[in-house]
């Protein structure tokens, strides 16, 4: 048997427009990821890392842990605003959107919320 303990988050970092979500390939000209306590980042994205047009956008998973979810939330915030990549366009600015959306932290959301809502 086991029992639950805390609360993870992870973001899908993408080389997308936030607002349209339109690809946004092209080189990484900075690349600077978050760190601390119970925070991962899984990717193969570095600085001058050229995005391919023609493939999967997906150039990182944030990760994050916190002992409920407002503290995880917080956490992702602050490895969300650490976290800088230069030279393309990501959607690290709608991750930090939806952190602060209403329905998001009441966890209200489902698989077609934003197909629904933006």
């Amino acid at each position: 048997s086991f029992s639950l303990k805390g609360h993870a988050i992870e973001c899908r970092i993408t080389a997308e427009d936030p607002k349209k979500f339109y690809p946004s390939p092209g080189k990484i000209t900075e690349w600077i990821a978050p760190g601390g306590v119970n925070v991962r980042l899984d990717s193969h994205a570095h600085a001058n890392y050229v995005v391919p047009t023609h493939y999967d956008s997906m150039i990182g998973k944030l990760i994050v842990w916190g002992e409920n979810r407002e503290r995880a939330i917080a956490k992702m915030k602050r490895a969300l605003k650490e976290f800088k990549v230069e030279g393309i366009k990501t959607t690290i600015p709608f991750h930090l959107e939806m952190l602060e959306n209403a329905d998001f932290r009441q966890a209200k959301i489902h698989t077609k919320y934003l197909e629904e809502n933006f």
